[in-house]
């Protein structure tokens, strides 16, 4: 982060150099553990074909050679300084993000479906600003729908929680 005058004043933000270098370093970090990790399914040829790990290990490193191009990237760019991430902003990817993750670790927890209810319910409820009883029948309509379609239909089992199991559904 760092200091840089906006239209707000004097405002903490983070600049697009730091962002695309923050990014391209995950990315290489990423695709050497991939390269290395395929490794021990070995990368060569046999008389079947390629080994398990030949494809991944490619990846990786085709994907290193492009996280490596675009820190070039970032360094040769003249708008280096420019604002990626400032306070309004972080506020909103926190109020879409904050929620998603309580909901994956719900999903884990209670199972998919209580999951579901519990987010669309919250989301709808508070930044929506819909009455409770259009988010509680939405949420419960859209879980629903996941069961029918995914469980009954298609036969994808989805996280089941406690709540699922005392009722049978599993």
């Amino acid at each position: 982060m760092t200091q840089a005058p906006t239209s707000a004043g004097n405002a903490r933000h983070v600049t697009r150099l730091a962002a695309e270098v923050f990014a391209a370093l995950l990315t290489f970090a990423l695709s050497v553990a991939i390269a290395l990790g395929a490794r021990g399914d070995g990368i060569g040829w046999t008389a079947g074909g390629p080994e398990a790990g030949t494809f991944p290990f490619y990846v990786g490193v085709i994907v290193g050679m492009a996280s490596l191009g675009n820190l070039v990237v970032a360094f040769r760019r003249d708008d280096r300084a420019a604002v990626f991430l400032d306070a309004v902003k972080a506020q909103r990817i926190a109020a879409f993000g904050i929620p998603l993750l309580l909901f994956v670790g719900a999903s884990v927890l209670l199972g998919f479906y209580v999951a579901t209810i519990l987010y669309l319910t919250g989301v709808m409820r508070v930044q929506g600003r819909y009455r409770w009883i259009t988010s509680i029948a939405v949420a419960f309509g859209c879980a629903a729908f996941f069961f029918v379609v995914l469980e009954v239909w298609f036969k994808v089992p989805l996280l089941k929680g406690p709540l699922e199991s005392m009722l049978g559904i599993h």
